[in-house]
């Protein structure tokens, strides 16, 4: 069976060794994940790269930080993956079960496909 690229996270398959992606747009979503939660000065040769949403965790639950966040991921993404329109990004914080818990959906447009699609994220500390 073939595919695009390894699946991550890496698992075992009986064929090919290890799980591939299916399609163009299993690609997109991994790379996209991949860019919000690689932190900056991680990937070699490319010190600028990466969101590092984990940063954000220890900041104060604020309308500033959410901000920050956006900004964050809209410049990343405007230049390491140009061809995704962000349309929206929501925020869902529960103060009285998980304080240090965020969980963030990213809500965004391949333009070149005109596939719309969400990427979740549930980090805790």
């Amino acid at each position: 069976m073939s595919g695009f690229s390894p699946s991550l996270p890496l698992r075992r398959d009986e064929y090919n060794g290890f799980t591939l992606t299916q399609n163009s747009m299993q690609v997109i979503r991994q790379n996209f994940k991949n860019l919000v939660l690689t932190n900056p000065g991680e990937r070699m040769m490319m010190p600028t790269f990466g969101v590092g949403i984990r940063t954000f965790l220890f900041e104060m639950n604020s309308a500033t930080t959410y901000g920050n966040i956006r900004a964050a991921v809209q410049s990343q993404t405007s230049k390491y993956m140009p061809f995704i329109a962000i349309n929206d990004i929501t925020f869902d914080v529960d103060e009285v079960l998980a304080p240090n818990a965020l969980n963030i959906v990213i809500f965004y447009t391949i333009t070149p496909l005109e596939l719309a699609d969400a990427l979740e994220l549930k980090l805790e500390a």
